[in-house]
C-alpha cells in the first residue's frame, strides 16, 4: 500500500509539468491564444467547452491523468475501476496542488527580481 501512494505523488509530477507547460508558458503562447479565441467566439458550445480545456490548468490537468493511466495501469485502493476512479481524483487533486505551490513560488521570485530591479535603480540614481 505505501507504494501505491508513492506513485501517487510520482505520477502527479509529469500530470503537473504538462498541464502548466500547456496552459501557461511562452512555447505555447500561439497555440494557447488560438484556444482562449476559439473558447470565447466558437459557435456551439461544444466547440468552446472543447477549446477552453487547453487554457485551464486544471481542466486540462483531468485530460493529462487519464493518458497517464492509462500508460501506467495505476489503480489506488482497489484493483478494478473503483482503482482507476480513486486514482483519477487523486491524481488531479495532488498534481493541482504541486501547481499551486510552483505558481506561490514564481510570484514570489518575481515579487523578489522586482524588488531587487527597484533598490538597483535607487542605488544608480544617487
Amino acid at each position: 500500500m505505501e507504494s501505491h501512494i508513492y506513485y501517487l505523488f510520482i505520477l502527479a509530477i509529469p500530470v503537473a509539468c504538462i498541464a502548466w507547460t500547456v496552459t501557461k508558458e511562452e512555447i505555447f503562447r500561439e497555440a494557447r491564444e488560438f484556444c482562449v479565441d476559439r473558447s470565447k467566439h466558437g459557435e456551439r458550445l461544444v466547440k468552446r467547452k472543447f477549446f477552453y480545456v487547453f487554457t485551464c490548468e486544471y481542466c486540462f490537468s483531468h485530460y493529462v491523468t487519464i493518458i497517464i493511466l492509462l500508460i501506467t495501469n495505476y489503480t489506488l485502493l482497489y484493483q478494478d475501476w473503483r482503482g482507476y476512479i480513486i486514482s483519477f481524483f487523486s491524481i488531479v487533486w495532488i498534481a493541482n496542488v504541486y501547481m499551486s505551490l510552483y505558481n506561490i513560488i514564481r510570484i514570489d521570485l518575481k515579487k523578489e527580481k522586482i524588488r531587487v530591479a527597484k533598490e538597483e535603480s535607487e542605488l544608480h540614481a544617487d
